[in-house]
């Protein structure tokens, strides 16, 4: 049968009730987690990324666009949200320092999915990146960005990565 995977991106305290946090990022928890659920169920499978950073963020590369201290290891911005913490046990997880994950890449490469299914936040920078990270590792896999899944604090950024997502093929759906 059909092998599919399920990527959760950086469904974290500081993006969904913390630093960077806002309100439509909390309605998605019970979605995600169902969908955790549906794949683990099917015998699919579920990966977990989470936006990594230390003390010294404020003087790196990224910390300087946005000035915001945020999902700094071993504080609780940086743990997964609510259920998704509890759900995300024995799974793969991702620490990335970046808004792509270059060892997700490097580890899809020596998959053999047919299908990748990105949900979480933020959509135009993680989501959207690593949805190309997806593309980059398996080039006849169809990747999906599912909208019902996913959240923006710029609706307008949001709507834009969704299109520059249909641009590159990757399909989007519940938008």
């Amino acid at each position: 049968g059909m092998k599919r995977l399920l990527i959760v991106v950086d469904y974290q305290n500081d993006f969904v009730a913390g630093a960077l946090g806002f309100e439509k990022a909390k309605t998605l928890e019970p979605y995600i987690a169902s969908l955790i659920e549906q794949y683990k169920k099917k015998g699919d499978d579920d990966i977990f990324t989470m936006d990594t950073h230390q003390e010294n963020y404020l003087n790196t590369e990224e910390g300087k666009y946005i000035p915001v201290v945020h999902c700094v290891r071993g504080t609780e911005g940086h743990k997964l949200y609510g259920k998704i913490n509890r759900l995300a046990g024995g799974f793969l997880v991702f620490e990335k320092r970046a808004f792509p994950s270059s060892q997700l890449c490097f580890y899809l490469r020596g998959c053999d999915y047919d299908e990748i299914t990105l949900v979480g936040l933020v959509t135009h920078l993680c989501v959207l990146s690593n949805a190309v990270m997806a593309k980059a590792a398996l080039p006849f896999a169809h990747i999906v960005i599912d909208a019902k899944g996913c959240a923006d604090n710029d609706e307008t950024l949001e709507k834009e990565a969704f299109d520059v997502a249909k641009g590159m093929l990757i399909e989007v759906i519940n938008d």
